[in-house]
């Protein structure tokens, strides 16, 4: 699936681009990754990226497109970076380029879905769980996978209570995957 870059995030993204003055690279994630790299059909207003190389200029960003940004208030969308968001250990090795080659300045990559998936665990929110049933349902996700990625990448990771983590995790296998 070729993902197609649609109004406002086209105009927003590509003033983004025109005002950078050096290569940026954005890890993206939550609702923008689902809607824009897998087809969910819902409306976000704002894109969260959990890395942004340079690092640096993570406050540079949030001034030119973050909340409230006038960027922001033209386009009615944003950028934020995701500054507590857990994701697997190894998700840069699976992620892949979004509108590769539209942007001069600008790179944005998403997670995996399974890596998605997982970035939406500790949260667990009714849109997060909308968005892992789409994901497996429409990617055809498998639950071995998913758990073996949880286990060995983001297990150790998490903060608060293991086992609501865990029965999160139970609870996402038994209601969006089909008996494995």
């Amino acid at each position: 699936m070729s993902p197609k870059l649609e109004s406002p995030w086209k105009e927003f993204l590509e003033e983004i681009d025109s005002l950078l003055d050096e290569p940026y690279e954005l890890h993206c994630l939550g609702g923008f990754a689902v809607v824009s790299a897998y087809g969910l059909r819902r409306s976000t207003n704002d894109l969260d990226y959990v890395t942004l190389i340079p690092f640096n200029r993570v406050p540079d960003l949030q001034e030119i497109a973050g909340e409230g940004s006038p960027l922001a208030r033209k386009h009615r969308v944003h950028v934020q970076h995701a500054g507590v968001a857990t994701v697997p250990e190894n998700y840069q090795e699976r992620m892949r380029e979004l509108f590769k080659g539209h942007f001069e300045n600008m790179r944005l990559f998403v997670l995996d879905p399974y890596d998605l998936v997982l970035s939406k665990l500790s949260r667990n929110g009714g849109r997060d769980r909308e968005d892992v049933a789409f994901l497996v349902k429409t990617l055809n996700l498998s639950a071995g996978i998913l758990k073996e990625r949880y286990e060995l990448e983001l297990k150790l990771a998490l903060i608060g209570p293991q086992e609501t983590h865990d029965n999160t995790l139970k609870f996402w296998v038994e209601a969006y995957f089909s008996s494995e």
